[in-house]
């Protein structure tokens, strides 16, 4: 775990600007701020810690929103609305990281490797990572391997539970068929991954205010 250097990356109000390093990068709110006097190296060490907080940011909205839900149900909400965050990006986020406890999360994986594997049990989950980090997997990659395992399964009789059928128009399954098109997914395999995110959401927050389906 890195922290942000101050030397390096640091929001500095305009009124301070005067004050900072002739070299130092400034974020604000609306992008960087590089001086004159920008040296190679400062230039390099601001695109690593970007890259890290880009990395780390949706593990820690995830771990945000679900801390929010288990501690103040009553409050959470008006927080996330605060805050001018997405409540649907931000329950992407924290059914990934119910999924995996912080000493479960591989640092050399994104957070969107765990999210491909995030509907399996614990120990499917670990078996995949493992070879993804091993081999050095892409997230496509990953997923590619996944969708290839799952079609070399569906020729082996496996015990379900058949779902009722549901009555559903047209206009509403090609609504559902290009959003599973959009994550590169089929249409089958998407629903579930939603079902399953929707019950663990509802599931685990007794909210009445949001999240209920």
């Amino acid at each position: 775990m890195s922290r942000i250097g101050r030397r390096d990356l640091e929001p500095v109000p305009e009124q301070r600007r005067r004050r900072v390093r002739d070299d130092q990068v400034l974020i604000s709110r609306l992008g960087l701020h590089f001086p004159a006097a920008l040296t190679y190296h400062s230039w390099e060490r601001a695109g690593v810690h970007l890259s890290r907080i880009l990395e780390s940011s949706a593990w820690c909205l995830g771990d945000w929103l679900v801390c929010g839900q288990q501690n103040y149900a009553d409050r959470y909400v008006r927080a996330i609305e605060s805050a001018g965050l997405d409540y649907q990006t931000l329950r992407n986020y924290a059914w990934v990281a119910r999924r995996f406890s912080i000493e479960r999360r591989r640092e050399l994986l994104s957070f969107q490797h765990h999210a491909e594997v995030a509907s399996l049990d614990t120990a499917e989950q670990d078996e995949w990572l493992d070879r993804a980090e091993e081999q050095r997997w892409s997230r496509n990659e990953l997923r590619r391997r996944l969708r290839a395992h799952r079609q070399a399964e569906k020729g082996v009789p496996a015990l379900t539970s058949l779902l009722p059928r549901v009555p559903v128009a047209r206009e509403r399954v090609e609504r559902w068929r290009a959003a599973a098109q959009r994550v590169d997914d089929h249409l089958e395999n998407w629903m579930v991954i939603i079902l399953d995110r929707a019950a663990e959401d509802v599931l685990s927050t007794e909210s009445p205010h949001i999240g209920r389906v």
